[in-house]
């Protein structure tokens, strides 16, 4: 019995660590639900491809040619006007590009086929060893037969045919995709470009105090001036690569120097794979061109290639400096990854969208050790 004065509190059994989960639970809960947030994302990225693309290189393009409506806007030059000078050049040099490698372009196409042959046949001659091995092969699994046994398996050989309505169709297909997403992609870059500082005034709006407003306006001044300068500065090294690159194939004796030259510019902003796909190009230009001598066939290559590591060990780092030096892992991560995910137009994304992310990371302090793991 309770004494007086004192309340009789209601005993129960349940323990206290019923209603108060472990911490090991919770942190299993959060990393749940993080991987479901990530692979979320990832197949939303999948499937928003038509729309995302012509929004990221929008995007990027703006950000390179930012600095050209600022420079106008001193000119009192209106926003409206700049830009649509800017993209005017922008889309004359395209159509100047487009119509005076059209031709070639296309015969190297049409031609692939032949050339491959081509390719196949010098590279033997090259290689006789291979060549010899390849007709011991043929004449191992001849041996035994008599004449009427090797016509009677010639006769029953299986016959491929190709039709290539499939593949016109896709090719009509693709190229319809292509144009509409580049003129998405030029009339978004247009307004982003013409709006001028809009989406950075709505920012600032939406902000509470006086602090966080200049705070925004500084990381958003800083972001968009790091990121431009980088773009900008990678596009005048690669066109700067692409133009000594077709120089020197020019006083090789290779023709259509030009269109190589601008292959190889653009392949240049691929990290890794467009270096090395741009050796191999080239090796079978080489080829190709001259059919007499190794030697000269190889001087295409070895060109591109010392112009690269040239490029890449000295030209680059003193442009650029080591605020952008990123780490060589995550950048092979991203670039395998973006290319899985949205293909060659990926891979030419994968480094700006890995660059702007260590930007922000820079500036905000909760995303500091994405900045460190970024680093090299």
């Amino acid at each position: 019995m309770a004494s007086a004065g004192t309340l009789d509190l209601p005993e129960t059994n349940e323990p206290e660590s019923a209603t108060i989960p472990p911490p090991l639970t919770v942190t299993k809960m959060a990393l749940a639900q993080i991987v479901l947030i990530v692979l979320g994302a990832v197949v939303a990225l999948y499937f928003a491809r038509p729309v995302l693309l012509p929004i990221s290189f929008a995007c990027v393009a703006a950000m390179t040619l930012k600095p050209l409506i600022r420079w106008s806007s001193i000119c009192h030059i209106p926003p409206a006007i700049s830009s649509a000078l800017v993209l005017s050049l922008l889309v004359a040099a395209v159509v100047a590009g487009f119509s005076q490698f059209n031709r070639p372009v296309m015969e190297w196409v049409n031609n692939a086929p032949q050339h491959m042959t081509e390719l196949r046949q010098r590279v033997q001659k090259m290689l006789p060893p291979g060549a010899r091995f390849s007709a011991a092969a043929a004449a191992v699994n001849n041996l035994g037969a008599t004449e009427a046994e090797k016509k009677e398996d010639q006769k029953n050989a299986p016959t491929v045919q190709v039709k290539d309505n499939h593949g016109s169709a896709s090719v009509i297909s693709w190229t319809e995709l292509f144009l509409v997403g580049l003129i998405e992609t030029f009339v978004l870059l247009y307004l982003l470009l013409a709006s001028g500082d809009l989406f950075l005034q709505k920012l600032v709006h939406v902000m509470p105090t006086l602090g966080d407003k200049k705070r925004a306006v500084e990381i958003s001044h800083e972001i968009q001036q790091n990121i431009s300068n980088y773009l900008l500065t990678v596009t005048l090294i690669n066109a700067g690569l692409g133009v000594v690159v077709s120089g020197g194939l020019y006083f090789m004796g290779v023709p259509n120097a030009g269109m190589w030259g601008i292959f190889v510019a653009v392949l240049n902003f691929v990290p890794y794979f467009g270096p090395v796909a741009g050796i191999i190009l080239l090796a079978a230009v080489g080829l190709l061109t001259f059919e007499t001598s190794l030697v000269q066939a190889l001087l295409p290559p070895a060109w591109y290639l010392l112009l690269h590591l040239l490029e890449t060990n000295l030209i680059t780092p003193v442009l650029l400096g080591r605020r952008f030096t990123l780490n060589p892992v995550v950048i092979f991560v991203s670039l395998i990854f973006w290319t899985w995910l949205w293909g060659v137009p990926g891979a030419l994304l994968s480094l700006p969208i890995l660059v702007s992310i260590k930007v922000i990371s820079d500036h905000v302090p909760a995303l500091s050790p994405i900045s460190e793991v970024l680093s090299q």
